[in-house]
């Protein structure tokens, strides 16, 4: 439990309203990537299937499938939570805006700090500080870049989640050119009717 001011878009008046405190919930998120590794890791290690290098790729897609399940279900939830006690969304763009400020707000304490879209179904969202990326270092900076993809996945899930719960099908990619900065592109398929 966190004693931290709620920040909207929570219902103060909630009964049922709990709240996280930041520092757990960052060293979960740091904790995660690790764990979906450790997971995936020990699921292949029975399994006789050649080469080194075929089993880490494995290994990896594990770990993706794994974290970004989880952000899925998660971004599902904050959703059906969050967005209840607005009105009905009537566009795509608002409901990534929705996403961009309040629901972005809740997760890591800060708003996107860029939206571009190219009106066709493409929006690129873009962090300037990512929270997760805050605390990450490396010797080198394409040694970071490389084990900061990992930390990505969790929240493209989010955001794919968040987006299938209110209605839009859409696939989501994600890069950092430099630290602490992400780059989210998500790509809407076709909206369920």
């Amino acid at each position: 439990m966190s004693f931290e001011t709620p920040l909207p878009p929570y219902n103060a008046s909630d009964p049922h309203a709990t709240f996280l405190n930041s520092s757990c919930f960052d060293l979960l998120l740091i904790e995660m990537v690790p764990l979906a590794h450790r997971l995936a890791a020990e699921s292949t290690v029975g399994r006789k299937v050649g080469s080194k290098a075929y089993d880490e790729e494995e290994q990896s897609e594990a770990a993706f499938r794994r974290l970004n399940t989880l952000g899925y279900r998660v971004g599902q939830g904050l959703v059906e939570r969050f967005s209840r006690d607005r009105p009905r969304f009537t566009d795509t763009l608002d409901m990534i805006k929705f996403l961009c400020k309040d629901m972005w707000t809740l997760v890591f304490r800060k708003q996107i700090d860029n939206l571009k879209t190219n009106h066709r179904g493409v929006y690129v969202l873009t962090d300037n500080a990512f929270r997760p990326f805050a605390r990450m270092s490396m010797s080198s900076r394409t040694e970071a870049l490389l084990g900061a993809q990992p930390f990505l996945w969790f929240p493209c899930g989010v955001i794919r989640g968040a987006l299938a719960s209110m209605g839009i099908n859409a696939t989501v990619q994600a890069e950092t050119s430099e630290l602490p900065g992400a780059t989210f592109q998500i790509k809407t398929v076709a909206e369920r009717g």
